[in-house]
């Protein structure tokens, strides 16, 4: 994993620094971890989802390099935005899908457990969307945790590396956020 943190490192700067060939190295060199990502993004939709895997993932991808020159730290930043850019594309394809079936377009998801970890939690993808947008009024670290671990996949110590707190301070903002999407959405099973 530090090797591989170190070349993504090392690709960002050359990108960042002009070399075009930089950025195409690195799309390769994380495209499967991307690919990871989003897999276990649509493990968590529904059945009949219409969006497939590849394509959040080339979506995500045409986002990404779209930035030129990205203005992107380490591995962990990168990851963070692609975090981003994901939630972004997944809402993006649902408020199309309201708008087509005029609210068909329940999602599950899973945010909360009793012992910290993840479980099934069904609830619209949009709602979602809508209280981390007022969350992040109200905490934007807060908010931005549950983007990075939920919709990034990222482990405490990355999630806590991209925000510069300890990784207690992160599981506290967890345990913050989680809390308070779940007195704004509603009981969880």
């Amino acid at each position: 994993m530090a090797e591989n943190a170190k070349a993504i490192t090392g690709l960002l700067e050359r990108w960042r620094g002009g070399e075009h060939q930089a950025g195409a190295e690195l799309m390769e060199l994380v495209y499967d971890d991307l690919h990871k990502i989003a897999a276990r993004e649509m493990r968590r939709e529904r059945g009949e989802h219409t969006l497939q895997t590849t394509a959040l993932v080339n979506e995500t991808y045409l986002r990404l390099c779209s930035s030129s020159p990205p203005h992107w730290n380490d591995r962990a930043h990168f990851f963070a935005v692609a975090a981003q850019q994901i939630r972004r594309v997944l809402v993006e394809h649902a408020r199309r899908l309201r708008a087509e079936k005029r609210g068909g377009s329940q999602v599950k998801l899973s945010l909360w457990d009793s012992d910290g970890s993840i479980c099934r939690f069904d609830e619209q993808f949009l709602s979602l969307n809508e209280a981390l947008d007022v969350l992040e009024t109200l905490d934007a670290r807060a908010a931005k945790v549950i983007e990075l671990r939920f919709f990034g996949g990222l482990s405490e110590p990355e999630a806590a590396e991209v925000l510069g707190v300890s990784v207690a301070t992160l599981k506290r903002d967890w345990d913050f956020a989680r809390s308070w999407l779940a007195a704004r959405l509603g009981p969880h099973p």
